[in-house]
């Protein structure tokens, strides 16, 4: 016994103590942590161990079954590996035949894994897992952003876009269940990188154990592979031989590479200006005096005039309302842009319009936001004659770009004492924001005789349509309480935008809501000065405009002076609301010069 009185007691079994005594360091030996980890160890070694246990025995006790779960299994994580390497990245694109192909990716990675030792063998397959489960998931965010925006995600500068959804989703459809859908989608993913990379070492180690016969089949897949690859195979217009996750791969980093080019190439861009250096006095000479008015409304695109489901409705409106103009005074002209976004980023499709260059992405508009380059209500306050101002509901936080705009005052959504309730997205109705307008803004004048020029985004049109405000006499409106009762009755947004074709109808009805509060206050309390431009600032999402539809949105101006209207005589749009189908179809960043040049305004270009 007293040999042992200097040893740790055991706390285990015999065995565990006589590990610990063999682990205790000698007399001057160097301490180590391993009495330490292997405790830790043992901790994770003793369920797995007990795990393999029972289902050692669960496999002798029910043979067939046991063979039967292995066999599922195996097929299951063949499946998936084989539907993520050819999954393509538009929803489009989801069809049966482009699952039935044979990804080269699968042929190579089984003749690397048979090549492999046991460990660098799971090694390698869990990292292709994972691998495999990262692009995986970049196509599904091409396949949402192609949806949703027109275009493919990229990796470089959308993600700042989420916290934007996120936002949406929030006002649409509750805090709650925003949050459970926050964490489906985290849970989702992380689930996704854990069975592919799963999958992917039961695979290595099934081709391991039958290591003839995979050598065969691997073989026999490769001739075929390469056999379909050179004869243009295809099953139902469909490629036999894939190669889509190495392509999708390639085109990731070129579009890594071309974004980071962009950028650098785009700054160049921006510091050319045609009027850069144009003196304030040179600029719109020709609107001096008069009250203008720049008005986007929301997702009011080209599919809203043309749709067989949404232009009926949206059509009947604008001749109306260009009838009722008319009888007041007013005239308009109207043709087409083509817009720099799609489906959403509304403040692209702004920026593109009021500085005259093609912002198409997020880094574009941090580069112009931060530049000197002239916007087109800027223009208006270099010359000094004119007050500046913005109304945006839109608007729930601090806007530093109103600098960059070049407006003395903005009223955001905090500012224009709304008191009813939000319509999904967005925070007041239209004609709401329309009324606080008229009475903070354009019912007084500007001091010392000067004109104003005033740029108001409009919201209701925002998706998902649901529920839509309703006109109400314009002398009832009041804090916007009278609004309670009609967003208590419309339509959930949840149903709506779950409803392909019910989403189409509603666009289409807010659409008409918007168009008609805004013609209605120009025809309640315009007058002989005022000058209206109103555009929309990109098409709805492709799920309402449809999958091959145009970037065009509808531009007007309206004005109840003759001479407004003959100083863009020469631009062959159509008259009234309703641009005509052939009616001129020009870039969007193409407007600001336009409009510069027909009013007066003399080029004096910056250069960089």
């Amino acid at each position: 016994m007293s040999q042992h009185t200097s040893t740790r007691q055991p706390t285990g079994t015999a065995g565990e103590s006589e590990t610990a005594s063999e682990d205790t360091p000698a007399a001057g030996a160097r301490p180590t942590r391993r009495p330490f980890l292997r405790p830790f160890l043992r901790s994770f070694r003793r369920p797995r161990a007990a795990w393999s246990a029972w289902a050692r025995r669960r496999r002798e006790q029910h043979p067939a079954a046991a063979r039967a779960v292995s066999v599922t299994v195996t097929v299951l994580a063949a499946a998936l590996v084989v539907a993520a390497l050819v999954l393509p990245n538009t929803v489009v694109g989801l069809r049966p035949a482009k699952f039935a192909r044979i990804p080269g990716e699968a042929v190579i990675g089984a003749a690397v894994l048979l090549a492999l030792p046991r460990r660098p063998r799971v090694v390698l397959a869990a990292v292709s897992g994972v691998a495999l489960g990262a692009m995986t998931v970049l196509n599904l965010l091409d396949m949402g952003f192609n949806q949703y925006l027109g275009r493919s995600f990229n990796v470089v500068l959308d993600w700042s876009l989420f916290g934007d959804a996120e936002s949406y989703l929030e006002d649409s459809l509750g805090r709650t269940a925003t949050l459970a859908a926050v964490a489906g989608v985290i849970a989702l993913v992380l689930l996704l990188f854990v069975l592919l990379a799963l999958s992917t070492v039961r695979l290595g180690n099934l081709l391991a154990r039958h290591t003839g016969t995979a050598t065969r089949g691997t073989l026999i897949a490769g001739v075929v592979w390469i056999t379909c690859s050179s004869l243009g195979l295809q099953i139902a217009g469909v490629p036999i031989a894939s190669d889509r996750t190495a392509t999708a791969l390639k085109v990731q980093a070129r579009r890594v590479s071309d974004t980071l080019a962009d950028e650098a190439e785009f700054r160049k861009v921006a510091r050319v200006d045609a009027f850069g250096n144009t003196p304030g006095g040179q600029l719109v000479p020709d609107l001096r005096g008069k009250d203008v008015i720049f008005t986007f409304i929301e997702s009011y695109g080209r599919s809203a005039i043309e749709d067989p489901v949404m232009a009926p409705g949206v059509d009947r409106t604008l001749d109306a309302r260009t009838k009722a103009l008319a009888e007041a005074g007013f005239h308009a002209k109207s043709g087409w842009l083509t817009s720099a976004t799609y489906g959403g980023s509304s403040w692209l499709g702004h920026s593109t319009t009021m500085s005259g260059l093609w912002i198409s992405n997020q880094q574009r508009y941090r580069t112009v936001m931060a530049s000197d380059h002239l916007s087109l209500t800027e223009a208006f306050k270099k010359t000094g004659e004119f007050d500046t101002v913005g109304v945006m509901p839109g608007v729930q936080k601090g806007w530093p770009e109103q600098k960059w705009y070049g407006l003395d005052k903005v009223y955001n959504a905090f500012e224009l004492g709304y008191r009813g309730p939000k319509f999904s997205w967005s925070t007041m109705p239209d004609q709401y924001a329309l009324q606080q307008y008229q009475e903070r803004v354009h019912s007084k004048r500007p001091a010392d005789g000067r004109s104003r020029m005033s740029l108001l985004i409009l919201t209701s049109s925002h998706q998902p349509w649901a529920p839509i405000p309703k006109m109400v006499g314009w002398d009832e409106l009041g804090d916007g309480s009278v609004f309670g009762d009609i967003q208590a009755a419309g339509a959930e947004p949840a149903d709506v935008i779950a409803d392909t074709s019910r989403s189409r109808q509603e666009y289409g009805k807010s659409i008409q809501y918007s168009v008609t509060a805004l013609t209605q206050w120009l025809e309640r309390y315009g007058d002989d000065d005022t000058v209206l431009v109103f555009l929309g600032d990109h098409q709805p999402i492709a799920r309402v405009s449809g999958n091959h539809a145009s970037r065009d949105v509808p531009v007007s101006i309206v004005a109840k002076d003759a001479g407004v209207l003959d100083k863009v005589a020469g631009w062959g749009w159509t008259d009234g609301l309703r641009p005509a189908h052939n009616a001129p179809v020009w870039k969007m960043s193409s407007f600001r010069d336009r409009f510069l040049t027909a009013f007066g305004s003399t080029p004096h270009p910056r250069t960089g």
